[in-house]
């Protein structure tokens, strides 16, 4: 009899042992938990661009609404989806043509896609600018042909774009190539060391806006018909967007261009009622983050999915879907 109740406890023991370590299902971790502590952490970008104040404050009413958030600093938006692809980052805010590169691993992600991102909202355009100066004979993308343009720093979003649009306008292999970041473009320019230079960044952009005050500059225009090209092509992220006469010194017009957008995405660890949540602390709080940063009354649920690059979440899905928004096809969340 001792010996049939030991064995009747040492099997209770190890019954026991087996639920509190999830291995018969039931009371054990959700498939997230190797991921999702608990506590979002939202990359972001350098403390003087604009991810890093939004995401701040969003981090910040995040924490009001109950859900643990902190937003830290990073490289940017292709450092922002190896987060979220390794981990470090459950959100993050980037660029929608970086996140399309991501999640199907073309060019800086050649064969290492990231699908774990997921899209929550697109926030604010990223405005392509071909810049020249205010003097400049260069009036269409095609009076590039033969001139020296500074495309971006080597494998940036900005030199991907510059490819796609210079290809599409039939003049990229004739152009003069410059790898140059947006501070050094815009002092090459000024001193006449290029012909163009291009700039993906939300307008005004301060490092031309600097330059301008002695040099006036102007920005070439991209055209309908390059614009529906590039979407042609299977580039659905860029956006149409008109910059004002005033944006620069030296424009004397409005010019229209295209944009990439800033968007928040999610990783797919992340439980749908949290980002169901996410969703609406965003759209809710429009004002508080308006008040940080110009560029956040651009957030709006009237455009939330214009540029959505990658699937929904499927937490911010039902959020659209509550809201009465007709979420297209090609972005709604992968099925299983």
């Amino acid at each position: 009899m001792n010996m049939k109740w030991k064995a009747i406890g040492i099997v209770a023991i190890l019954v026991f042992a087996l639920v509190a370590s999830g291995c018969l299902g039931g009371g054990g971790t959700s498939s997230t938990s190797s991921t999702y502590s608990g506590t979002i952490t939202l990359y972001t970008g350098g403390t003087s661009g604009v991810y890093y104040p939004l995401g701040s404050k969003y981090a910040e009413l995040l924490n009001k609404a109950g859900i643990k958030a902190k937003a830290v600093t990073s490289g940017a938006s292709v450092s922002n989806a190896k987060a979220i692809g390794n981990g470090d980052a459950q959100a993050a805010i980037m660029q929608n043509d970086v996140a399309y590169y991501a999640y199907n691993g073309l060019y800086m992600f050649q064969g290492k896609a990231i699908k774990k991102l997921r899209g929550v909202a697109a926030l604010y355009p990223e405005t392509v600018q071909f810049v020249v100066k205010a003097d400049s004979n260069i009036k269409t993308l095609q009076d590039l042909k033969g001139k020296k343009v500074a495309i971006g720093a080597p494998g940036s979003g900005t030199a991907v774009a510059a490819e796609q649009i210079l290809k599409a306008a039939g003049v990229w292999d004739s152009i003069q190539k410059v790898n140059q970041k947006f501070s050094e473009a815009a002092q090459a320019l000024k001193l006449g060391q290029i012909d163009a230079a291009v700039i993906v960044s939300g307008a005004p952009t301060p490092a031309i806006t600097q330059i301008a005050v002695t040099t006036p500059v102007r920005v070439i225009p991209i055209p309908d018909d390059i614009l529906n090209k590039l979407k042609s092509e299977g580039y659905i992220f860029y956006v149409r967007q008109n910059l004002p006469k005033d944006t620069y010194k030296g424009m004397t017009e409005d010019t229209p261009t295209v944009a990439v957008k800033a968007i928040l995405v999610a990783s797919a660890d992340l439980p749908d009622s949290v980002v169901y949540n996410m969703a609406k602390v965003l759209f809710d709080n429009v004002d508080q983050l308006r008040a940080v940063h110009q560029k956040a009354r651009f957030i709006s649920l009237n455009t939330a999915l214009d540029g959505m690059s990658i699937p929904l979440h499927p937490g911010a899905y039902k959020y659209y879907q509550d809201k009465g928004i007709t979420v297209p096809d090609k972005i709604k969340p992968p099925s299983g």
